[in-house]
């Protein structure tokens, strides 16, 4: 693993008596495309705040480089970490341009000038969504689809080496589904990101990732490593209750699975 790992150690998460993740030890592969899978409640989403530092864990730690993310300062984490939230909020009538703009700021001072580099990594970020003919219309306008692909522009024109997103193909019909993490594999292969996604679709998670992690019901591991590793009959019976033959995509050969 690379000195710039995002790893979990011994994690316990939870929120107030309620434990979610228990004596969790997981390391991310660097530079490479991660899904996370799992059953409703199995602790995901809570995972994915904690690697942000959105949630504080009740034991263990996750380093960052091997420095616990709690001691680095919090401009400079957010300068290698970007997070698409769940459900995100945004400003009441701000614009998608306004809204991508905010991706910049753990790259700009207080009163500092907009930059060449910030308008860069501006318009890269909407043309990479195909969002920049809606630049200037309020998000509120705009379909579901549209604000999650305004969000996703926001995060990458943060330019961080890690990307954590919570389901980001929520609201996206099938054909911007593939799109988003097609164009999150890209992002991965030109600039080296390192992409963690929260993902409900077995199928797509295989095909477009190169590393699974599959939690249980109770937030147990019961698999990580390669896809055809992970998603097997046994695996899946484990984590879902799921009986399923599985066999190779007939388009990528990565495991397709089909519900018995």
């Amino acid at each position: 693993m690379s000195e710039t790992t995002l790893r979990a150690r011994d994690l316990t998460l939870g929120y107030g008596s309620a434990i979610v993740t228990r004596n969790l030890s997981l390391a991310l592969p660097t530079g490479r495309v991660t899904a996370i899978l799992g059953p409703n409640g199995c602790g995901k989403s809570t995972l994915l705040k904690a690697f942000a530092r959105l949630i504080r864990p009740v034991s263990g730690d996750i380093t960052l480089g091997g420095t616990d993310i709690r001691r680095q300062d919090t401009r400079a984490l957010a300068r290698r970490i970007g997070i698409l939230p769940q459900a995100p909020l945004a400003p009441e009538g701000i614009t998608v341009g306004n809204l991508v703009r905010r991706g910049r700021t753990p790259w700009r001072g207080l009163l500092s000038p907009w930059t060449q580099a910030d308008e860069a990594a501006f318009t890269e970020a909407l043309e990479a969504v195909a969002m920049t003919a809606l630049r200037d219309r309020q998000l509120a306008e705009l379909s579901g689809g549209q604000r999650q692909r305004a969000w996703l522009a926001l995060v990458l024109a943060q330019q961080t080496p890690f990307l954590l997103l919570d389901e980001p193909t929520t609201w996206l019909d099938l054909p911007h589904q593939i799109e988003v993490l097609s164009l999150m594999r890209k992002r991965n292969r030109d600039a080296g990101t390192t992409v963690v996604s929260v993902l409900h679709d077995l199928n797509l998670a295989a095909r477009h990732s190169d590393h699974l992690v599959l939690f249980g019901h109770g937030g147990s591991l019961v698999a990580e490593g390669p896809p055809e590793e992970v998603v097997t009959a046994a695996n899946l019976a484990t984590a879902f209750g799921l009986r399923a033959r599985i066999m190779p995509d007939p388009v990528s050969g990565s495991p397709l699975v089909i519900p018995l």
